[in-house]
């Protein structure tokens, strides 16, 4: 028997014995199943190991019933869609009645009701590698919608016609970008031509769920295949309406490559960071709206970096991403092009400016910045690597010297007060800024310099 397998019938033995006592069928449906027919660990956004999906004839109550006693733990938040969810030993477990589930179609909320077959609760599911089911403890497979040929051939299909699944839940035409990216599955006509006609319907989903998915999609091994399959079908334009104002070519006349082909470059080279993934995707959204043409035909995109980092601050507000997170992928986005402005080298004062600005940020920044560069002229890229390779090096010689990732003024806020024989207020905040400001272009000063340049600028200043 295949590990994969041997797992999963020991994490649902004891449960599958309960079941079957109470005359209730059980089985494993979904992930965990198509997973293991593939002998690969939990795949693409699919949770881990440890997060069983099952599904049961057995009604929500009777399902708590039957868990209590054996279940460590049970929620029950789920029920009035049918599910059940428990722990038991480290495992998570989520146990659903068959059912039929359907978006009204003007509605966020789906529409539930139960059912006794397994093949018909198999029907409502998304693709057809999804609508497959093993029965425990037997391991019987059900698979009426043939998703292993599916798996084998490389389609990703639904198990009515795309509509109908599309109907039932919108979403699922975002979910198939990541199936697409993650399993390396093309798209039959018919699903690609329902997505083209029916992206509008995403309108109704909740941010909140566009957000999960787009997450999911973005921190996979390579993103771009399902971030070229929501262009391509109009589907960006309902969640990321960014990305497709990117197929503009940066030079019309040399025609070099476009921004969205280089953005999408970029996404796969960053490692699977969430927000990393995400400040590489909105990197270059100010282009569009900062493009100028100079003499020659000549192309530039000044200051795309501070529109972009607003535009993207205005779009992950309109997912509803959590505020420190749209300050992180904001605040890379305003930085990406920060390297580049120290053209003629890395001084302290350089390089003290550039670790202050990044702050907590820098190793993403710098990754970001390497990422960027995707040209093919073989020449520029070893350059543009020397200079990354110097810039690190430079803030590792100067992190042996300084306190550099906590720069602050030689004086703190109380000894400004006392020195200069003020109250807590704006002028402190000044003098403080001025001693940071000198921190960063010389370096550490000590007490008795700092106190010397701080009451000389103090002198120069107006008292009133």
């Amino acid at each position: 028997m295949p590990e994969r397998f041997r797992h999963l019938l020991e994490a649902t033995e004891e449960l599958a014995a309960i079941f079957e006592r109470a005359g209730k069928r059980l089985y494993l449906v979904g992930g965990s199943v198509r997973d293991a027919l593939l002998e690969r660990a939990a795949g693409p956004g699919a949770g881990d190991d440890h997060d069983i999906d099952l599904t049961t004839d057995a009604r929500p109550g009777e399902i708590e019933t039957l868990v209590s006693g054996w279940a460590e733990a049970i929620w029950t938040q789920g029920a009035r869609f049918g599910t059940i969810g428990c722990a038991k030993g480290g495992r998570r477990y989520e146990i659903t009645t068959h059912r039929a589930e359907a978006y009204r179609p003007e509605s966020r909320k789906p529409s539930v009701t139960f059912d006794d077959d397994i093949e018909t609760d198999l029907s409502r599911r998304d693709f057809t590698v999804n609508a497959m089911a093993l029965r425990v403890p037997d391991l019987e497979l059900i698979d009426p919608f043939d998703g292993l040929g599916d798996l084998a051939s490389g389609v990703l299909r639904t198990p009515l016609g795309p509509e109908v699944s599309f109907e039932d839940d919108p979403l699922r035409m975002l979910r198939a970008a990541r199936f697409f990216a993650g399993y390396d599955l093309k798209p039959g006509p018919s699903l690609l031509e329902a997505v083209r006609t029916g992206h509008h319907r995403l309108a109704i989903v909740s941010a909140e769920r566009i957000r999960g998915e787009l997450d999911r999609l973005v921190t996979l091994e390579r993103p771009s295949p399902g971030l070229w399959f929501v262009v391509e079908t109009g589907l960006a334009e309902e969640f990321i309406p960014e990305l497709p104002a990117l197929a503009l070519e940066q030079d019309p006349i040399h025609r070099h490559k476009d921004v969205l082909a280089h953005t999408l470059a970029v996404v796969d080279r960053t490692s699977p960071d969430r927000l990393l993934r995400l400040a590489a995707l909105f990197h270059d959204v100010g282009k569009p709206k900062t493009r100028a043409f100079g003499p020659g035909g000549t192309v530039s995109f000044h200051h795309h970096e501070v529109v972009g980092a607003r535009m993207t601050r205005e779009r992950l507000e309109a997912l509803r991403y959590p505020n420190e997170e749209v300050e992180t992928v904001s605040r890379l986005v305003e930085l990406h092009l920060r390297f580049h402005t120290y053209a003629l080298g890395w001084t302290d004062r350089a390089v003290r400016r550039y670790v202050r600005d990044a702050g907590p940020l820098l190793e993403r920044l710098n990754e970001l910045t390497r990422c960027d560069c995707t040209t093919r002229n073989a020449a520029r890229a070893r350059a543009l690597g020397r200079r990354m390779d110097e810039l690190e090096a430079r803030i590792d010689e100067l992190r042996t010297r300084e306190e550099l990732d906590a720069m602050r003024p030689d004086l703190d806020g109380n000894q400004v007060m006392a020195l200069l024989g003020i109250p807590p207020g704006p002028r402190i905040g000044r003098a403080l800024d001025f001693l940071l400001e000198l921190r960063i272009d010389e370096g550490p000063l000590g007490e008795e310099e700092a106190t010397r340049r701080l009451l000389a600028w103090w002198a120069e200043q107006d008292e009133g």
